[in-house]
């Protein structure tokens, strides 16, 4: 039998494959090297630093509320700005996805109340540009609604509010031994939630878990931060001023909460398709186990949704990531200001942006990383 002859070069599927990746990027690389080069010569004939040396120079501004001051470097101001970037995003993330869990399920409710409300808040906050929300939550709710530090609002001694920020308690000692406290409580009840999941694989007994591990999680974390002689503090009005606990500053607060309704508004739609996108068959089961309505929730439907709405989510927690960029507006000093307010100082643009966009990869990643994380434990094998 006469072997089959190989097909010319330019008529194989594979090596065209390659050779239009291998000219795609050498495309891009040559765009970015004349940028490059371009930045590089107009920066030279202009006078202008490409260099990152701006960074050990002094910031010359201050951070409010912050104990940063104008006499340390850039490279501080610049780290200070990524953490208030991570301090309204992580929190953000978390008051996001509980706000939109509970309206996503108030969306498909029986009680005609409840499911109106959620409707109009989903398409209310998700059809109202961000930017608007966050300037109106700063000016109509933080700096107009809310009292004079004389007149503070006071919620049982714990929280205080004022046209200065918003005061809660707060833990006093070494963070690094709040964190060990908090380490050494989630891995025990960590334990006795494995145990009691053991019970229920041996000897069928309910688990139980939330009633063991909770219990399990305060008292550890109390006896732990009693030796490590952690303690906390409340907040109280002294005068003109908050002294104890902790104050969240009015902008943190304004952008904060901008950021939780709108990102709640289409977390809720997620987890409203989510449901839906479950078998009609897994609830008519649950309730012919006569499984309440919460328990079909969340022992049932919510489980299964989790691994549908996971992806969006990721999607939507960059969002919010990114979107905290707009506290630039309500002179929040996240890293987008910080980055501004450095340039406006006589710091080169070009790599000061860079570094900016860099840091914001590098937390993007991050986020990515985690959800990629959990959606690879939730996914059917």
């Amino acid at each position: 039998m006469t072997p089959t002859a190989k097909p010319p070069i330019w008529r194989n599927v594979r090596f065209l494959a390659w050779a239009f990746q291998l000219v795609a990027l050498a495309l891009v690389v040559t765009l970015i090297a004349i940028l490059a080069n371009n930045v590089r010569v107009n920066s030279a004939n202009l006078g202008v630093p490409v260099g990152l040396d701006f960074l050990k120079q002094p910031a010359s501004f201050e951070i409010p509320a912050n104990e940063f001051r104008s006499t340390q470097s850039v490279q501080s101001a610049m780290v200070q700005g990524a953490l208030n970037t991570l301090r309204v995003a992580i929190l953000g993330i978390v008051l996001a996805t509980i706000l939109g869990v509970l309206v996503g399920i108030g969306r498909l409710s029986g009680n005609w109340l409840v499911r109106n409300l959620s409707r109009i808040f989903v398409e209310s906050i998700r059809n109202i540009p961000l930017l608007g929300i966050v300037v109106f939550a700063y000016l109509a709710l933080v700096l107009s609604a809310l009292p004079s530090v004389q007149e503070s609002w006071e919620l049982s001694g714990l929280v205080i509010a004022n046209t200065r920020g918003t005061s809660g308690p707060w833990f006093t000692g070494a963070i690094v031994n709040v964190l060990a406290s908090a380490a050494l409580a989630g891995l025990v009840a960590w334990l006795i939630r494995r145990w009691r999941l053991s019970r229920l694989d041996q000897y069928g007994e309910a688990p139980n878990v939330f009633w063991w591990t909770a219990p399990v999680f305060v008292l550890v974390m109390f006896w732990t931060a009693f030796l490590l002689g952690i303690g906390v503090t409340t907040p109280m009005v002294d005068g003109r001023r908050v002294v104890g606990g902790i104050t969240l500053q009015p902008e943190y607060f304004a952008l904060l909460i901008a950021l939780v309704i709108y990102t709640a508004s289409h977390i809720a739609e997620i987890v409203r398709g989510s449901i839906q996108a479950v078998p009609r068959g897994q609830a008519e089961a649950s309730m012919a186990m006569a499984l309440s309505p919460v328990q079909r929730m969340r022992f049932v439907i919510l489980p299964q949704a989790t691994r549908i709405a996971l992806p969006p989510l990721g999607n939507q927690y960059l969002n919010l990531l990114k979107n905290s960029s707009l506290g630039f507006v309500i002179s929040y000093f996240e890293l987008t200001k910080v980055t501004s307010t450095t340039i406006g100082n006589r710091s080169p643009a070009v790599p000061a942006y860079l570094l900016m966009m860099l840091l914001y990869l590098i937390a993007s990643l991050s986020i990515s990383a985690v959800v990629n994380f959990f959606n690879r434990r939730l996914r059917i094998h």
